[in-house]
């Protein structure tokens, strides 16, 4: 008797989430798109592409990839973004699952995990993209 397959977001990730979570503790870099230093949408892009998956550079570009995916609907892989500066999408990462996500940011200075859940990162939550 054949099993349930796992849904098709998850199966894919794999591969992506280990890459992203081999870059911990690389340092943040401005502009920075390779392992010498990333920025969040470099960071997000390098990962992406070591999956031989295409992304736009800048994370407002970023944002206008993929399908809308509802916050309660967020899976491994899918790309989590925020509004730091009030203008719109000015951060991205890449979510993990369990409301955490993998980014470069610039605060602490290193590729790192947290969660999108906590208030800092809550407040500034405008959408997800899930990128096929």
């Amino acid at each position: 008797m054949p099993t349930a397959a796992p849904p098709p977001a998850e199966v894919s990730s794999a591969p992506l989430i280990a890459t992203a979570l081999s870059y911990r503790g690389v340092p943040y870099r401005n502009g920075g798109s390779d392992p010498g230093g990333f920025d969040c949408s470099g960071f997000v892009q390098w990962v992406f592409a070591q999956e031989g998956r295409a992304l736009p550079r800048e994370v407002r570009d970023q944002y206008d990839v993929g399908e809308r995916i509802d916050r309660d609907a967020v899976q491994p892989g899918d790309l989590v973004f925020f509004d730091i500066e009030g203008k719109g999408p000015s951060h991205v990462g890449i979510a993990l699952g369990n409301d955490q996500f993998v980014h470069a940011p610039s605060s602490r200075g290193v590729v790192r995990v947290e969660s999108y859940t906590i208030d800092y990162w809550k407040k500034r939550y405008i959408g997800a993209r899930r990128i096929e």
